[in-house]
Protein backbone atom coordinates (compact mmCIF):
# COMPACT_ATOMS: atom_id res chain seq x y z
CA UNK A 1 0.00 0.00 0.00
CA UNK A 2 1.35 3.29 -0.70
CA UNK A 3 -0.21 6.74 -0.54
CA UNK A 4 -0.89 6.47 -4.75
CA UNK A 5 -2.23 2.89 -4.91
CA UNK A 6 -1.93 -0.52 -3.78
CA UNK A 7 -0.91 -3.88 -5.05
CA UNK A 8 -3.39 -6.75 -4.52
CA UNK A 9 -3.30 -10.47 -4.22
CA UNK A 10 -6.58 -11.55 -5.32
CA UNK A 11 -8.43 -15.16 -6.38
CA UNK A 12 -11.16 -13.78 -8.63
CA UNK A 13 -9.76 -12.00 -12.10
CA UNK A 14 -10.28 -8.21 -12.48
CA UNK A 15 -10.02 -6.41 -15.89
CA UNK A 16 -7.32 -3.93 -16.34
CA UNK A 17 -8.20 -0.21 -16.73
CA UNK A 18 -11.57 -1.23 -14.86
CA UNK A 19 -12.48 0.86 -11.61
CA UNK A 20 -13.12 -0.77 -8.08
CA UNK A 21 -14.34 0.18 -5.02
CA UNK A 22 -12.06 -0.64 -2.30
CA UNK A 23 -12.17 -0.55 1.31
CA UNK A 24 -8.74 -0.66 2.93
CA UNK A 25 -8.44 -1.28 6.68
CA UNK A 26 -10.39 -3.33 9.20
CA UNK A 27 -14.33 -3.56 9.46
CA UNK A 28 -13.98 -0.91 12.47
CA UNK A 29 -11.72 1.57 10.64
CA UNK A 30 -12.23 0.69 7.16
CA UNK A 31 -11.54 3.68 4.56
CA UNK A 32 -13.69 3.23 1.20
CA UNK A 33 -11.28 4.01 -2.03
CA UNK A 34 -12.04 4.03 -5.74
CA UNK A 35 -9.38 2.73 -7.46
CA UNK A 36 -8.44 1.69 -11.50
CA UNK A 37 -6.48 -1.27 -12.35
CA UNK A 38 -3.30 -0.21 -14.09
CA UNK A 39 -1.80 -3.45 -14.23
CA UNK A 40 -2.25 -7.46 -13.84
CA UNK A 41 0.28 -9.99 -13.48
CA UNK A 42 -1.39 -13.99 -13.59
CA UNK A 43 -0.43 -16.30 -11.50
CA UNK A 44 -1.70 -20.27 -10.84
CA UNK A 45 -4.02 -19.33 -8.29
CA UNK A 46 -5.13 -15.73 -9.08
CA UNK A 47 -3.70 -12.56 -10.32
CA UNK A 48 -1.56 -9.94 -8.58
CA UNK A 49 -2.87 -6.73 -9.30
CA UNK A 50 -1.88 -2.99 -8.92
CA UNK A 51 -4.88 -0.28 -8.12
CA UNK A 52 -4.40 3.27 -8.19
CA UNK A 53 -6.25 5.20 -6.17
CA UNK A 54 -8.41 7.95 -8.14
CA UNK A 55 -9.16 10.58 -5.08
CA UNK A 56 -5.71 11.51 -4.91
CA UNK A 57 -3.88 14.57 -6.31
CA UNK A 58 -2.32 13.88 -9.40
CA UNK A 59 -4.34 10.50 -10.52
CA UNK A 60 -5.15 10.14 -14.09
CA UNK A 61 -9.04 11.17 -14.73
CA UNK A 62 -11.53 8.11 -15.31
CA UNK A 63 -12.24 9.54 -18.78
CA UNK A 64 -8.57 9.89 -20.00
CA UNK A 65 -6.62 7.43 -21.34
CA UNK A 66 -4.83 4.65 -19.20
CA UNK A 67 -1.32 3.36 -20.05
CA UNK A 68 -0.79 -0.08 -19.56
CA UNK A 69 1.98 -0.25 -17.04
CA UNK A 70 3.84 -3.42 -16.35
CA UNK A 71 4.37 -4.65 -12.28
CA UNK A 72 7.59 -3.71 -10.81
CA UNK A 73 10.82 -6.27 -12.18
CA UNK A 74 12.21 -8.47 -9.66
CA UNK A 75 14.67 -6.49 -8.51
CA UNK A 76 12.22 -3.55 -6.96
CA UNK A 77 13.43 -0.98 -10.07
CA UNK A 78 9.60 -0.38 -11.32
CA UNK A 79 10.39 -0.37 -15.15
CA UNK A 80 9.06 -3.91 -14.95
CA UNK A 81 12.46 -4.87 -16.54
CA UNK A 82 14.81 -7.13 -14.97
CA UNK A 83 18.13 -5.16 -14.40
CA UNK A 84 16.74 -1.93 -15.54
CA UNK A 85 17.42 1.23 -13.58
Amino acid sequence: MSRGGVRLVVENQVELGREYELWIGDEEKAVRRRGRVVWVQDEADGQIAGVQYLDVEGAVPPSAPTASVKPPGPEGSGSGEPGAR
